[in-house]
C-alpha cells in the first residue's frame, strides 16, 4: 500500500521509467523548503523559503538511482558574537531507491554477514509503488554541508565577557583589570579625608553652640 502523498512536492513519480534498466529522465522543481531542513537552533534553510532542485532519475536493475543538486538560502547565528549569518548553499546528493522485491533480497544478503550489526548496517530507501520521498535524503545532504559552528567572519573576535560588546567592532576595547586582592581596599581610600572633614564639621558645630550660649 502506497503511504506517500503524491501531492507532496518532495515526492516524485518514477512511472515513466517503466522499470526499464537504462531509461532516464530529468526533473527540475522549485518549491518551498520544508520545516527542519538544517541544524536546529544553529543554521538551516528557513521554512517556506525557495528551494531549487535538479534531479536525474535513472532506472537500474535494483531500483531507481537519483542524482541531484539542491540550491537554497541558509540563515543562522554566529556562535561567537550572535550576529545573523546568511549564505547561499548548493549541495549534491545521490541515492538508490530500491524496488520493494530488490530491497528484500538486499536485506537477506546483508543479514547473513556475520560481522554486520544494527549500527553498521547501511540505511536503505525503497520505492513505494512508483513513488519515492526525497525529503530524508535531501535533509541529510543539507545537514552534512552546513557548519556545526557558523561564524559571521573567520576572524570574529566574539563578545566582551565583561559588558557583551562586539569586539570585532572595537578591537581595542578593554576594561581596567583590578586585582581582586586589592578590590576590598578601594572603598577605604577616601576614609582619612572623610574623617578629617567630619571632625572639622564637628568642631564648627561645637563653636557655634558656645557662641550662642554666650
Amino acid at each position: 500500500m502506497n503511504r506517500l502523498d503524491h501531492r507532496d512536492p518532495l515526492v516524485f513519480d518514477t512511472h515513466e521509467l517503466g522499470r526499464r534498466a537504462g531509461s532516464m529522465r530529468q526533473v527540475s522543481r522549485v518549491l518551498e523548503a520544508p520545516v527542519g531542513l538544517g541544524i536546529a537552533d544553529v543554521i538551516g534553510v528557513p521554512e517556506k523559503s525557495e528551494l531549487k532542485l535538479e534531479l536525474r532519475l535513472e532506472s537500474v536493475v535494483e531500483g531507481v538511482l537519483v542524482t541531484g543538486t539542491a540550491e537554497a538560502h541558509v540563515e543562522g547565528e554566529c556562535v561567537r558574537c550572535l550576529e545573523p549569518v546568511e549564505d547561499d548553499l548548493e549541495v549534491d546528493f545521490q541515492e538508490l531507491y530500491y524496488y520493494p522485491e530488490s530491497d528484500e533480497r538486499h536485506r537477506a544478503r546483508t543479514a547473513g554477514a556475520e560481522d554486520l550489526d544494527e549500527d553498521s548496517e547501511e540505511e536503505t530507501y525503497r520505492l513505494e509503488g512508483d513513488f519515492f520521498d526525497l525529503q530524508p535524503v535531501l535533509r541529510d545532504a543539507v545537514v552534512l554541508a552546513l557548519p556545526l559552528q557558523p561564524v559571521c567572519q573567520e576572524d570574529c573576535l566574539g563578545l566582551c565577557p565583561e559588558c557583551g560588546a562586539r569586539l570585532s567592532d572595537d578591537p581595542d576595547h578593554h576594561h581596567e583589570a583590578v586585582d581582586p586582592r586589592w578590590a576590598a581596599l578601594q572603598g577605604l581610600s577616601a576614609a582619612p579625608g572623610d574623617e578629617g572633614d567630619e571632625n572639622k564639621n564637628s568642631d564648627t558645630r561645637e563653636g557655634l553652640a558656645e557662641n550662642q550660649e554666650k
